[in-house]
């Protein structure tokens, strides 16, 4: 794993961090959800003050799913706060280098490398991480700030730590909310 910290223009990438994700309506919260929300309040406004681009990803579900365009779980969460220029890239399929345009936005930041947040750890933001390092950037993920949800086999919290253990396996860097926001 390298332990380079990331570059100084590495855009944070906001991955599905929606309505649906913490407000319980359809779908019980991610784990941890008040404390994923802070850590990406605190992570934006980092990104924000060290000159950092901030992109959100945003599930497109299909017609009937929470996370369908339009529906009330669809929205990113609106107390990260995104800024009125900050883009919002939307998918269909787990990893947000599917859609062409992201990976055009952060190449035009002139980045080679990328921060990712964001749910659910065990599909999008792993299959993101699988999509950046495909694309041939650096990855750091932020170890502290993904989040799923319960399965019937695995709690959350060993969901996060198996995957953290794997994005080091494939090559991705791994820091936590403090060492970014305090450094």
């Amino acid at each position: 794993m390298p332990a380079t910290a990331p570059s100084a223009n590495a855009p944070l990438i906001v991955i599905d961090l929606q309505t649906g994700m913490f407000d319980g309506r359809f779908d019980p919260p991610i784990h941890d959800a008040d404390t994923i929300a802070e850590r990406a309040r605190k992570l934006i406004d980092w990104a924000r003050r060290s000159g950092r681009k901030v992109a959100f990803i945003r599930h497109d579900g299909p017609a009937g799913d929470p996370l369908a365009p339009g529906a009330s779980g669809w929205p990113v969460w609106p107390q990260l706060g995104q800024a009125a220029d900050e883009p919002t890239f939307g998918k269909t399929v787990r990893n947000a280098f599917s859609n062409a345009a992201l990976g055009e936005w952060v190449t035009g930041q002139g980045a080679r490398d990328v921060v990712l947040i964001g749910a659910q750890t065990d599909f999008c933001v792993a299959a993101t991480v699988e999509g950046a390092l495909a694309e041939g950037l650096g990855v750091t993920v932020v170890s502290d700030a993904h989040s799923t949800l319960d399965t019937d086999k695995e709690k959350a919290p060993e969901i996060i730590a198996r995957h953290n253990e794997v994005f080091a396996e494939q090559g991705a860097r791994l820091t936590t909310t403090a060492s970014l926001v305090s450094g």
